[in-house]
């Protein structure tokens, strides 16, 4: 597909955002094969091994609610700025250079550490169903996806998610029932009841809440709006087709990570251990030792498919910082940006990630607790950046201090570097209160506004106040990522109310565009289905024709 794909003289702004054009079904697609990564796989299975038959749900449930959560928010950015390249491009145009930055640092952080799991996905998948290692695992796995994405970048990393998507949710659907039956069907779970304790077999189980599903509740947010694989997709593809998408990526994720997940939940029926106590180890563990060598292919397929297609993303995304935020922006400037020195800097962008990523591979980390670090700090930029495309009042000292001042505080909470006794641990629980009304007031403002937001977010802290404050430092993670919330939000509002900001958002329309304006068509994706809805216009043609 890459082959095919690929011209010979590539344009830098389809190497980044296809055109702006994509149409539904690749769009929906490669929204959804991006999501369903396999590290979110191994990390919803151990979810599931960990807390019971709840904990595929608060993961699975609260990530599709990411993607839910991007096309409200989606619209207005793309209203704001209907020819960027990469969220944090918009920064620079609405406030400057620590903005922007800050914003594609933590891009680049984020897309490292999880190119770097997908590598260490594939690479203990093939380490334990083939004769090669875990060293020569990775390395596949880098090489194979930097093939075919470093010539033509987001074009071919979007089309290829195509053909993933599909062999992805095929192999899901065959897969899982199989390895149900398999494993003993529903006199499993009968038989292997002794083996979960009274939290892990309660389906509203405490724990599960506290250490799984609030924290990625708090991460709804932070994922939607700050990752940059996600952001890429939302510039590329056709306006009118933002809400369509995304709600189809929404239920094709969440349907498919808790289905994956329930593999941890049989792991711990049927009382397996993870080999050599690696939790990471639990999906394919379980596939080698019930599935014959035909359903062991597909198994192989699904996860390859679904590392490969999110690290082709996170490539393209790395690719994109570098070549509109680091070169286009900041080194040669929006007018005198070469186009292609711009496709030079992405490809040689895409090169160096892949050489970092299978460094820090080596070092097999855990992939649940890099998820939610990187949830927690794009936590910090959450308001600052939402607040940037609604409120003229925001200004780049009010942002940038903001951020830094929750990134200050959330860090010595997240790992415990300060004691929580006493006073010193209610006043964290009243900033995590906080914290809770303003997350839930977030995603009231993205569906219904303003005013029923304010009423969400103190209803929320009212009612929140009484149980968590006393307690909820206990749960560093959750208590970390909601601090961040809170002290961004207080700093950025208190900030930009006393500033005599008023900015005109039409001037971002002017400073983001196109840097490759010779052969504009170049680099356009027509739709693999209908992208138009037949809307009459007055003289009653319908809307398709009358663009026409």
């Amino acid at each position: 597909m890459s082959v095919t794909i690929s011209r010979k003289k590539e344009n830098a702004d389809g190497y980044m955002t296809a055109g702006n054009k994509i149409g539904f079904g690749i769009s929906a697609a490669s929204m959804t094969a991006t999501w369903i990564w396999a590290s979110s796989m191994y990390a919803s299975a151990t979810s599931g091994y960990t807390y019971g038959i709840s904990g595929p749900i608060h993961y699975g449930l609260w990530g599709a609610l990411m993607i839910l959560l991007i096309y409200p928010f989606g619209r207005r950015i793309r209203a704001v700025a209907p020819r960027a390249h990469t969220m944090a491009e918009v920064m620079h145009a609405r406030h400057g250079r620590s903005s922007q930055l800050m914003l594609a640092g933590s891009n680049v952080l984020g897309s490292l550490i999880s190119l770097t799991s997908n590598f260490i996905a594939g690479g203990a998948l093939i380490d334990m169903l083939s004769p090669f290692t875990f060293s020569q695992g990775i390395l596949i796995i880098a090489a194979g996806v930097l093939l075919y994405t470093l010539w033509s970048g987001f074009r071919a990393s979007v089309l290829t998610d195509f053909a993933q998507v599909l062999a992805m949710l095929g192999a899901v659907v065959i897969i899982i029932p199989a390895v149900f039956f398999l494993a003993g069907g529903p006199t499993m779970f009968v038989e292997g009841a002794q083996n979960l304790t009274p939290q892990q077999g309660n389906f509203f189980s405490s724990d599960a809440f506290l250490n799984q599903g609030a924290p990625y509740i708090a991460a709804v947010l932070a994922y939607a709006i700050g990752n940059q694989t996600i952001a890429q997709r939302l510039f590329a593809v056709r306006e009118d087709l933002i809400k369509k998408t995304f709600v189809t990526a929404t239920v094709g994720y969440g349907a498919t990570i808790i289905g994956i997940g329930m593999l941890g939940v049989m792991a711990l029926y049927l009382g397996i251990e993870p080999l050599d106590g690696d939790p990471n180890n639990l999906v394919p563990q379980i596939a080698a030792s019930f599935l014959g060598p035909v359903m062991l292919c597909l198994f192989f397929i699904m996860i390859i498919g679904s590392l490969a297609s999110t690290a082709d993303s996170d490539l393209a995304a790395l690719s994109s910082i570098m070549m509109a935020d680091v070169y286009g922006q900041n080194i040669a400037g929006k007018d005198k940006a070469n186009p292609k020195t711009m496709l030079l800097v992405g490809r040689v962008t895409m090169i160096i990630a892949t050489g970092a990523a299978l460094f820090f591979a080596s070092g097999q980390m855990n992939i649940l607790d890099l998820l939610v670090f990187v949830g927690a700090l794009w936590g910090a930029l959450v308001f600052p950046v939402i607040a940037s495309f609604y409120w003229k009042k925001v200004t780049n000292l009010a942002f940038t201090v903001s951020v830094l001042a929750a990134l200050a505080v959330f860090i010595p909470v997240r790992f415990s570097w300060i004691s929580m006794d006493g006073f010193t641990g209610i006043f964290f629980d009243v900033l995590s209160v906080i914290g809770i009304g303003i997350v839930l007031g977030l995603m009231a403002f993205g569906f219904f506004g303003k005013r029923v937001a304010l009423i969400v977010a103190i209803v929320a802290i009212a009612a929140s106040a009484p149980f968590a404050i006393g307690f909820l430092h206990d749960y560093a993670v959750l208590s970390g990522s909601l601090v961040a919330y809170a002290v961004s939000t207080i700093v950025c509002t208190a900030m930009s109310f006393r500033s005599s900001m008023n900015f005109d958002f039409d001037l971002i329309k002017k400073r983001t565009g196109d840097f490759d304006t010779n052969d504009p068509s170049d680099s356009v994706i027509e739709t693999v289905a209908p992208t138009t809805d037949p809307v009459d216009d007055s003289d009653g043609q319908s809307a398709d024709t009358a663009r026409r």
